[in-house]
């Protein structure tokens, strides 16, 4: 990794799952070089005895505690933590890094007055969440490149998006009464045990959360431009997301033929994007960053149908980071991901 266009890569917040899945992507980049990995609740551990995974890659590599001076010395800061910790740190490190790629919510949102409602918390920096990128290339990426700052996409988020923003884009469904029925892996929850994400709770079950209130619902509407009802679901897995979105017909009816050909068409140029008649899953999404996704139309109920299959900590989140950091650093925008993911 000692070539010259070696990059100083630092991860903030490296303990959690997000953490863990960037530093095990990041391994295999060929322009970044992983100097920095800090875990407040993990510091001075080896970072492989936390994670046996990244032990080939990363043998001697402890987790810190956070010391902005050296974080100041990294060219790139991937920020794994609570939204209001990241919304503490991104001001002390924008400016004096080239990138700092946030995978909380802090700075998604365009409107600050969002915040408190969806998120508990009251957001003081205008300036700073204006000039945030929102980090999904496939949708956003003119505006990616040369970004200072970007704003990972949420993992539901990135499923949703990627499924119903086209089809809106282009008019072929209604921004009205759009519904996102989703279901995500348990890792999506985090590292840290819950009584709800215990093995013998969620294992053999199926559940509904967030029921009209999902944080996640706002940034789907903002990316999308529709008003969508969403409702997030648990399933005994753990990773993955599959998202199914309904939505009325605008214009001139549509077929099923026409719908995969207008996501065939958006998606042509897309490295990490399959449509394809046959029904998504998410284990065909395991450890990539590949995004699947299917349409349909039913006639007998004048609906849209959309579906969508990603890995909640690869494209969802980890894997869509480097994605979107690749894109505002000019450089190639595969370069450590795989389109390719795990089976069986």
């Amino acid at each position: 990794m000692g070539n010259s266009g070696t990059l100083r890569v630092g991860v903030i917040g490296a303990s959690g799952y997000t953490g863990a899945e960037l530093l095990r992507l990041l391994a295999g980049h060929p322009n970044f070089d992983v100097v920095y990995a800090t875990g407040d609740s993990q510091a001075g551990t080896l970072a492989s005895s936390v994670y046996p995974s990244l032990a080939a890659a990363y043998p001697s590599l402890v987790f810190a505690e956070y010391d902005p001076a050296v974080a100041a010395t990294c060219d790139v800061l991937f920020l794994g933590l609570p939204h209001e910790a990241s919304l503490a740190l991104v001001p002390q490190l924008v400016d004096k890094v080239r990138l700092v790629v946030d995978l909380s919510a802090a700075y998604r949102l365009k409107d600050a007055s969002q915040y408190p409602t969806w998120y508990g918390f009251s957001h003081d920096q205008p300036d700073l969440l204006a000039r945030a990128v929102y980090g999904l290339p496939e949708l956003f990426r003119e505006e990616l490149a040369g970004a200072q700052l970007v704003a990972t996409p949420g993992c539901y988020v990135t499923a949703a998006s990627l499924a119903l923003t086209p089809l809106v884009r282009a008019g072929v469904v209604q921004t009205t009464g759009v519904i996102v029925d989703a279901a995500s892996g348990v890792s999506g929850a985090g590292r840290v045990p819950k009584p709800n994400t215990h093995f013998n709770t969620v294992n053999e079950d199926f559940t509904a959360y967030g029921l009209l209130d999902h944080r996640h619902t706002p940034e789907i509407e903002q990316v999308t431009g529709a008003t969508v009802l969403f409702t997030p679901h648990l399933a005994p897995m753990n990773r993955g997301i599959l998202a199914t979105c309904y939505a009325k017909p605008a214009g001139a009816t549509p077929t099923t033929q026409s719908l995969l050909a207008a996501l065939a068409k958006a998606y042509a140029k897309e490295p990490f994007v399959v449509v394809r008649p046959t029904s998504p899953s998410t284990k065909a999404t395991l450890g990539s960053n590949a995004a699947h996704i299917t349409a349909r139309f039913d006639e007998r109920t004048n609906t849209v149908m959309v579906i969508c299959a990603i890995d909640n900590l690869a494209k969802g989140a980890s894997g869509g980071a480097i994605q979107a950091a690749n894109v505002a650093l000019g450089l190639p925008e595969t370069a450590g991901l795989s389109a390719v993911g795990m089976y069986p």
